[in-house]
């Protein structure tokens, strides 16, 4: 698995205020029993952003046999009517099929949360100033040492060592996005650090402990937040919030720069989610009205209507929560730290091929 929902986006029930709008929910008169409804006729008015579909769906066709074998033609069709048309209320005439998501609270209200790929500053030796080490995985399943015990020199002398950071932090944003870029200002090269593996420890979000500790407040839950915390505390203050989370996550660099999901294919931004693989096996179509945020990270009123691919997942994605990827670098950071908003979903599949009757989940996962 390569992919970890971001510490400081939480899944909101919405039980109690079921007509609460701050965050995009939209209410339609209608309640959904079934975790995906079958689907006649999508009625949308949202502004259509479809550009970014056919990018991404050509990089799982030239990557994956396998999911190319399944969806290519599902692809098409769609590839189709984006052209032609981009009415999803056409969806049908082109031999699409959808099912809408019933959303947490069964209104149809899906949670967007965002992930980015982070770009941090690492030297291959360290020095005075950037001496926190990044690791490669050790050889260890159970018995792998803590986040704590790692700090204080758990893995220190054995080969592990990847690269060294000027801060703790950045390679701890690194870890929570679950893979980043990093750059070596020694020679000047680039590469991107992969998920390896990690310690098999329970992960704890350093959000949730800021604003238990009434150090942020919730309303005020960003990584920007986390961010202007850091900078304002002392190192042993950092450390000891940090070590709140004992799990850690290993790396491995590659040369190769693209970013890839769980399903091993290039991520795109705004074209790729993370999604729960038992809803959503990985390379589903899906199509969203995806909430649009203002700069300040509140919800601008609108939604755009997007054809996007789920090509990765995480531990914390699960059922009606989706993560969008925002692309690579901080402004991207930024954008995806806000997302913690709602928009409407529906799987897509294709009339008479292994894709249709997209309403349909596996025995069990009901």
């Amino acid at each position: 698995m390569h992919k970890f929902i971001p510490f400081f986006a939480v899944a909101i029930l919405l039980t109690g205020c079921a007509q609460n709008t701050d965050n995009g929910q939209q209410y339609f008169d209608q309640e959904f029993t079934q975790p995906l409804t079958q689907t006649k006729t999508i009625n949308s008015n949202a502004f259509r952003d479809l550009n970014s579909f056919d990018a991404q769906a050509k990089q799982v066709l030239d990557n994956s046999p396998s999911m190319a074998a399944k969806y290519q033609e599902l692809y098409q069709h769609l590839s189709e009517w984006a052209l032609q048309s981009g009415d999803p209320a056409d969806l049908e005439r082109f031999g699409v099929q959808s099912a809408q998501m019933r959303g947490g609270d069964n209104k149809g209200n899906v949670l967007f949360t965002g992930y980015f790929s982070p770009v941090i500053e690492l030297r291959h030796v360290p020095d005075q100033t950037y001496k926190y080490p990044v690791y490669g995985k050790p050889s260890c399943s159970s018995q792998c040492p803590t986040r704590a015990q790692i700090y204080d020199g758990a893995l220190t002398g054995k080969g592990l060592e990847l690269g060294y950071a000027a801060n703790m932090i950045d390679p701890f944003l690194m870890e929570v996005q679950g893979s980043g870029f990093v750059h070596f200002g020694d020679d000047n090269s680039m590469q991107y650090f992969a998920y390896a593996g990690k310690n098999n420890r329970s992960y704890v979000s350093i959000g949730r402990i800021l604003i238990e500790r009434g150090l942020v407040e919730r309303k005020d839950m960003s990584l920007k937040a986390i961010k202007q915390w850091v900078s304002e505390n002392d190192e042993e203050t950092v450390k000891e919030l940090l070590e709140q989370n004992p799990s850690y996550v290993f790396f491995a660099p590659k040369d190769d720069l693209a970013v890839r999901g769980s399903a091993g294919i290039p991520l795109l931004p705004m074209a790729a989610v993370a999604g729960d693989r038992s809803w959503l096996p990985m390379g589903t179509p899906i199509l969203a009205e995806v909430p649009l945020l203002n700069a300040d990270g509140t919800w601008s009123g609108t939604h755009a209507l997007r054809l996007l691919l789920v090509l990765d997942t995480g531990g914390a994605v699960k059922q009606n929560h989706l993560d969008l990827y925002h692309g690579m670098g901080e402004r991207a950071g930024v954008q995806s730290g806000h997302y913690k908003h709602f928009g409407r979903v529906w799987k897509l599949g294709l009339e008479n091929s292994v894709t249709a009757n997209p309403w349909q989940l596996p025995k069990g996962k009901q």
